[in-house]
C-alpha cells in the first residue's frame, strides 16, 4: 500500500480529465504536508497552472474538488499559496495499520533477479582492525542489508591485504625481536599482538633513522643531496623512504623479506602464514562482536599479479599506449584526470593493474549487475581511474561500478597514527561502550528483575546499538567525531533513545499478552488524532526511504528514519493516553499503531545491523 503512488496517480487522472493535458503520475510532485498546516499530503499545483489556464490557488481548488468527490481515499482538503493539502479517510489509514501490523516483511521488495557486490572492509594483516575500519565495515554491512531488503541478490566481499611491504615489517619485527612469543604464551588477542611487532618496527626503524643521521654517509648524503638553502631537518624529514631504500638496515631485512617470500622461500612462506592466521583468528573475533559477515574472500597474494592481460588487451585497442622506457600508461586528460602509469617499464604491476584484473576476474566469477567499493573518500581519485579506464577497455560491467566513499572518523581527541601507535583498536572500542552502557544502567538502576546473563545481553545490545547507529546516522561523504560518551545517551539522536521506545512498545506488548486485551475494536475507532496520523505516515513513508536509501547507498537516511519515527512515538505516548485512553476503541487503536511503530523501528534498525534490547 503507497498512498503517495495513489495520489500522484490520481492527480495525473484528474489533470488530464479536467484540462486534457497528460501527465506522468511519477512527475507530479506530493509530500507530507508541514505540521503548521492543516492535511496529511500536499500536492504541488504550479506545474498544472499554465494548462489551466487559472491562478495556483484557483487550479489547486478545482483539482481539490475533484479528487474529493472521486477518490475515496481523501476526505477533504485545502489550498495554502498553491499548495492542495489533502486529508487521507479515517478508513485508509484503519486499512493500512492493519496491513503494516500483518506483514512481518513490511518495508521490504520481492527480488528483482539482479545481483550486487558489496566490497568492505579490505584490511590489512599487520594490525587489528580500528575505528576507521568500524566505519567501513558498518556501512558496507548496512548498505548489503539495505540492498537485500530491495530485492537484489547481495555477495559480501573483501579483499584481504596480506602481502607487501606492511606485512614484512610485522614479520621482520617479530622474528628479529619477538623470541618465539605467541597470542597464547603472552594472552594477547591475536591480531593485536601482531599489530603490536608492527608498532613495534616504526619505533626502531625511526631510532634507527635518528641514530643514522648522525653519521658520516648521513652528513655527506645531505651535501651532495639538498636543495639550494634546504636545512638540514627538512631534508631528512623528506628523505626518509629513500633512505629506508637504500641505508637503513632494517629496511634491507625487511626488503630481503619480501623478495624471499614473491621467490616462495618455504621459510618465509611459513613465518607468513602463520602470522597471518594469528590476525585472520583475530579479526573474526571482531567481525563476530560487530554482527558482520562476508560471502566471499579474496586475498591479494592471489590477485596481486592479475591485470597484465587486460594491460595487453588495452594496447591491443589503443586505450592504452607505451612510452619509450617500455612503461604502459592510459590517458585519461580528456576526462579531467590525467595520465596514468598501468604498468611499469620491468613489467611488473602497480596498484591498478591489479584492481583491473580483480574487476574482470569477479565479474566472471559473480556476475553481477553492480559492485560497490567502499572506501575511504582519500582514494577518490583512484576509483575515478578505475572506473574511466574500464569503461575505455569496453567492460560490460563498468556502468555498474560505485564508489561508495566516506570521509575520515575521528575521536574527540583528534586523529589516530598506526605507525605511532595511537589507533583504537575496534576492540577496545566496542568495550568502552559497553563499559559505558553499563555504567548509565547502574545509576539509572533499571532492569533489576533480569538474570545477569539477560543483563550482558543488554548491555552488549544497546553498547553495539550506540556505536553502530552513532556512525552510521552520519552521510558517508561527512567527516565526522566519533564520542563514545555521547553515542550512549538516552537523550540525544543515538541508538539507546531509539532502543528505549521499542524496550517502551515492548512492555505495552507484553501486558496486551498477560492481560488478554481485545484489540479488535480498533476498527471503530473514527477519530484519529494529529499525533496518531504524524506516526502513520511516517510508517508510509518506510518503505521508500529505504529504496532512496538503496539507491544513494546512504545507510544514514535510514537512521534518522528511525530517529525521527522514535521521537514522533514519544510525542504521541507524551500527548496522548494510551491504556487510559477516553474510550476502548482508541485504546485499542492506540495499541495497534504502537505496535506497527514497534515493529517498523525493530526492521529499521536491523538494517543498520542494531538489536534491539527487550528490556532497558
Amino acid at each position: 500500500m503507497n498512498i503517495v503512488s495513489t495520489l500522484q496517480n490520481a492527480v495525473a487522472k484528474t489533470v488530464e480529465q479536467l484540462y486534457g493535458e497528460a501527465t506522468e503520475p511519477g512527475k507530479v510532485l506530493v509530500n507530507p504536508t508541514p505540521p503548521d498546516f492543516t492535511g496529511d499530503y500536499s500536492v504541488v499545483v504550479f506545474p498544472f497552472v499554465k494548462v489551466a489556464k487559472k491562478s495556483p490557488d484557483a487550479a489547486a481548488a478545482e483539482i481539490g474538488e475533484y479528487l474529493a468527490k472521486n477518490i475515496s481515499e481523501i476526505n477533504g482538503f485545502n489550498v495554502v499559496k498553491g499548495f492542495l493539502n489533502l486529508e487521507i479517510a479515517d478508513a485508509y489509514w484503519q486499512h493500512f495499520l492493519q496491513f503494516v501490523i500483518t506483514d512481518a516483511a513490511y518495508g521490504n521488495l520481492a527480488s528483482n533477479g539482479k545481483k550486487v557486490m558489496v566490497e568492505f572492509s579490505s584490511p590489512n594483516t599487520n594490525k587489528p582492525l580500528h575505528l576507521g575500519h568500524i566505519r567501513n565495515i558498518l556501512l558496507g554491512s548496512s548498505c548489503s542489508n539495505i540492498l537485500e531488503s530491495v530485492g537484489y541478490e547481495v555477495v559480501k566481499t573483501q579483499i584481504v591485504n596480506d602481502r607487501g611491504v606492511a606485512i614484512c615489517k610485522s614479520m621482520t619485527s617479530w622474528l628479529k625481536f619477538g623470541e618465539g612469543k605467541t597470542p597464547v604464551s603472552t594472552g594477547i588477542k591475536s591480531d593485536h599482538f601482531v599489530g603490536d611487532w608492527y608498532v613495534l618496527f616504526e619505533q626502531k626503524i625511526k631510532e634507527e633513522y635518528v641514530t643514522w643521521q648522525e653519521t658520516a654517509e648521513a652528513k655527506s648524503v645531505f651535501e651532495s643531496k639538498r636543495k639550494p638553502n634546504q636545512a638540514e631537518k627538512e631534508f631528512f624529514k623528506d628523505y626518509k623512504n629513500k633512505w629506508f631504500n637504500e641505508y637503513a638496515v632494517l629496511g634491507a631485512e625487511v626488503r630481503e623479506m619480501l623478495l624471499k617470500w614473491e621467490a616462495h622461500d618455504p621459510e618465509t612462506l611459513a613465518l607468513w602464514k602463520k602470522m597471518n592466521d594469528w590476525v585472520y583468528a583475530g579479526f573474526d573475533k571482531t567481525y563476530g562482536d560487530l554482527g558482520v559477515s562476508f560471502d566471499k574472500l579474496y586475498y591479494e597474494s592471489n590477485t596481486y599479479l592479475l591485470g597484465k592481460d587486460i594491460v595487453e588487451d588495452g594496447l591491443a585497442k589503443g586505450v592504452f599506449f607505451k612510452k619509450e622506457d617500455g612503461s604502459v600508461w592510459v590517458d585519461l586528460t580528456d576526462a579531467g584526470q590525467d595520465q596514468k602509469i598501468v604498468l611499469r617499464a620491468d613489467g611488473t604491476s602497480v596498484y591498478i593493474t591489479q584492481d583491473l584484473g580483480t574487476a574482470r576476474m569477479r565479474h566472471h566469477e559473480l556476475g553481477c549487475e553492480r559492485y560497490v567499493y567502499v572506501v575511504a573518500d582519500e582514494q577518490n581519485y583512484h576509483f575515478q581511474v578505475l572506473f574511466e579506464t574500464l569503461k575505455r577497455l569496453g567492460e560490460p560491467y563498468a556502468h555498474g561500478l560505485h564508489h561508495l566513499s566516506y570521509g575520515l572518523v575521528e575521536l574527540p581527541t583528534g586523529r589516530m597514527k598506526t605507525r605511532e601507535g595511537t589507533v583504537v583498536d575496534a576492540d577496545d572500542l566496542i568495550a568502552e561502550v559497553i563499559r559505558i552502557a553499563t555504567e548509565q544502567s547502574k545509576d539509572r538502576g533499571e532492569a533489576e528483575t533480569l538474570s545477569e546473563a539477560e543483563k550482558q545481553e543488554n548491555l552488549r545490545r544497546v553498547g553495539m546499538g550506540a556505536l553502530k547507529f552513532f556512525i552510521v546516522k552520519v552521510h558517508p561523504k561527512k567527516k565526522m567525531i566519533f564520542n563514545p560518551e555521547e553515542s550512549v545517551d538516552l537523550q540525544g539522536q543515538t541508538g539507546p533513545y531509539i532502543q528505549y521506545s521499542y524496550v517502551r512498545i515492548n512492555g505495552l506488548m507484553q501486558r496486551v499478552e498477560k492481560e488478554g486485551i481485545d484489540l479488535s475494536s480498533a476498527a471503530q475507532y473514527t477519530s484519529i488524532q494529529p499525533q496518531e496520523k504524524e506516526l502513520l505516515v511516517a510508517l508510509q513513508d518506510y518503505p521508500n526511504v529505504v529504496l532512496k536509501a538503496a539507491e544513494e547507498y546512504d545507510p544514514s537516511l535510514v537512521a534518522n528514519f528511525s530517529y525521527d519515527l522514535a521521537k514522533k512515538y514519544h510525542r504521541f505516548w507524551h500527548d496522548l493516553s494510551v491504556f487510559n485512553a477516553e474510550t476502548p476503541e482508541a485504546r485499542a487503536f492506540r495499541l495497534m499503531l504502537s505496535r506497527g511503530v514497534g515493529q517498523v523501528l525493530k526492521s529499521s534498525m536491523g538494517l543498520l545491523g542494531v538489536e534491539m534490547p527487550e528490556r532497558m
